[in-house]
């Protein structure tokens, strides 16, 4: 666990306008910066950097939160990563509270490990400017040095030892746990003990993670040989089943064109890339996973598989959908792209051009209709037996989709291939059917923004404002019922016990993260960025809405007090408690 303290700390030393910058140009408007929204498409600027309150908001989509927040969403880090990255710019060591002695030498195991990875790199990019044959293969693939660079493209020289090159120790053990090079057995045809290298005479792809650390390795032979394609084995860095090649590349054209391309190899992501397709990223020779599914719906909301339309590409694409279903929540979609069997998308984008792939990839058949497809092709439905044989099929694959209105939806669809009402078939699967009016009263996906309406609520965007203001507080009563007035005094608290500096909006709402005011402190957040409020009358607005709140606590609780009285006698606490309210009310 990352102790508060240093967070806060962190989040104090870190400028958001420099963090921001290194992935998108600001433009200086007023007092704050502005930029279009990275995580949606847009032509006007509405996504804004406040320097003052270290925090960004895009008033077209919703997008809110620190620096922290923003590594987060814009790079797909898991949140403690996003802190190690910010920190590692900043200079500053990450602490950890509950780090034994065995998770401390993991983390210094992984550090020493990426530092092997980069330099094997280095020395496989080396290496390809050094072999003319390796050379010419790329040439001979349609690949531009521009390219290469950008993916970092190497190649393994052949020899059994060429690594002894780049390393002092060739011996070391981390060669072995970064996968680098085998210890050799008598199974293997060599002598007992013997190390030699893994990749021999083969193209170099570096697999990237979040961070743009190497952390495997794909190899592709250049003439004959098997296998064709060789991964990295599993380590302490690298898992297949979590990694995507092409990721960190392909991020920036992912939200410039809005979905993501899946295909199945290497040089495919890198020939698209050539050809100006640079959403494409590839599974590692593997199965498309639930895990790759999370990794890119945080990156857009459409994803388009692309396969051979052979056997395989279909049993590839099955295998996709499974994995997808239990993560379409409503607003997210997935589809399938089969090539003909004479292609692959390296030769079709050759062929046809990058313009004609991305319309097929646009108009790609949705996961709906291949699962139907799919499902009527395995079941006989012209038989009673069939059509039960489809409720079976259907029933575990539709239960993994969210509640909401595509589960819905594809209950209506599915329900007259089987003859049953979708009610029918929402019945047989063990679900219930959402009523029509359950999606009607639900809001908009983006709600606009609007200004306090409430005392309460009021309160808190100018205490977010101005978080120094926290001084003129004390000590509310009567919030159990108003979550507003609840974080107004949690954030008060907090300042006056010294969690936090009063002038760092972005620290303030991060020591909140996971808490029961996470919500509505990020709400106030926004509308303090949004609707910044005249400085110089800030605390005479402040007190006088202290004030009304005041007041209409004390005639709240005069009217029950009087209202008891009609109906009983009062006791003479309550009746003590009435004059002291009505004094006090005199008072105001």
């Amino acid at each position: 666990m990352i102790p508060q303290s240093f967070i806060q700390e962190l989040l104090n030393r870190v400028d958001i306008v420099d963090v921001v910058e290194r992935y998108l140009p600001l433009k200086k408007a007023g007092a704050n910066y502005q930029a279009c929204c990275p995580f949606h498409s847009e032509k006007t600027p509405s996504f804004t950097v406040s320097p003052s309150k270290q925090f960004y908001h895009c008033f077209g989509c919703g997008a809110h939160g620190s620096a922290i927040g923003f590594l987060m969403e814009y790079s797909g880090l898991p949140y403690p990563e996003a802190i190690e990255e910010l920190a590692r710019h900043t200079g500053m060591t990450v602490p950890r509270e509950d780090f034994t002695p065995e998770m401390a030498q993991r983390r210094q195991q992984a550090a020493s490990l990426t530092d092997v990875m980069l330099r094997a790199a280095n020395h496989y990019r080396k290496q390809l400017k050094s072999s003319p044959r390796a050379v010419d293969y790329l040439k001979g693939r349609g690949l531009s040095g521009e390219v290469a660079a950008r993916f970092g493209i190497g190649y393994a020289p052949e020899g059994w030892q060429a690594l002894r090159d780049a390393f002092d120790d060739y011996e070391a053990p981390s060669l072995n746990e970064c996968g680098l090079v085998i210890d050799a057995d008598a199974s293997d045809g060599q002598s007992k003990g013997r190390r030699y290298d893994r990749f021999r005479d083969r193209i170099m792809f570096p697999i990237l993670d979040a961070r743009g650390n190497v952390i495997g390795f794909g190899g592709r032979v250049l003439d004959q040989g098997e296998p064709k394609y060789l991964n990295s084995p599993e380590t302490p860095l690298f898992s297949k089943g979590r990694e995507l090649y092409g990721l960190t590349q392909a991020r920036t054209f992912i939200r410039d064109d809005g979905f993501v391309l899946v295909v199945e190899g290497y040089m495919d992501v890198v020939a698209l890339a050539q050809f100006g397709v640079g959403n494409a990223v590839a599974t590692l020779g593997t199965a498309t996973t639930p895990e790759h599914i999370h990794k890119l719906f945080r990156q857009t909301d459409r994803i388009v598989f692309c396969f051979d339309g052979d056997r395989a590409g279909r049993k590839a694409a099955w295998r996709a959908l499974e994995s997808a279903l239990s993560e379409l929540t409503d607003g997210r979609s997935a589809s399938f792209l089969f090539l003909p069997t004479e292609h692959d998308p390296d030769s079709y984008v050759r062929e046809h051009g990058a313009d004609t792939f991305r319309q097929q990839a646009l108009s790609a058949q949705p996961l709906s209709e291949y699962l139907l497809h799919e499902l009527a092709s395995r079941c006989d439905t012209r038989s009673a037996e069939g059509r039960a044989q489809f409720v079976t099929e259907v029933k575990p694959l539709v239960t993994q989709v969210p509640a909401g209105a595509l589960r819905t939806q594809l209950l209506h669809l599915f329900a007259p291939a089987v003859g049953l009402s979708a009610a029918e078939l929402a019945e047989a699967c063990g679900l219930r059917l959402a009523r029509r009016s359950q999606f009607a009263q639900r809001p908009p996906a983006v709600a606009p923004r609007t200004a306090p309406s409430t005392p309460a609520r009021k309160l808190l965007c100018m205490l977010l404002q101005r978080p120094a203001l926290s001084e003129r507080i004390g000590h509310l009563e009567d919030i159990q019922d108003d979550p507003w007035l609840q974080a107004v005094q949690a954030v008060a608290d907090c300042i006056e016990n010294g969690d936090i500096e009063t002038g760092n909006v972005a620290a303030l709402t991060e020591y909140f993260r996971d808490t029961p005011h996470q919500a509505v402190i990020e709400e106030a957040a926004r509308s303090a960025l949004g609707d910044m409020a005249d400085e110089g009358a800030l605390p005479h607005e402040f007190d006088d809405t202290l004030l009304h709140l005041r007041k209409a606590r004390i005639s709240g609780a005069i009217t029950r007090l009087t209202e008891l009285s009609r109906t009983s006698r009062l006791t003479a606490a309550q009746q003590e408690e009435l004059n002291r309210l009505l004094r006090e009310k005199a008072g105001t």
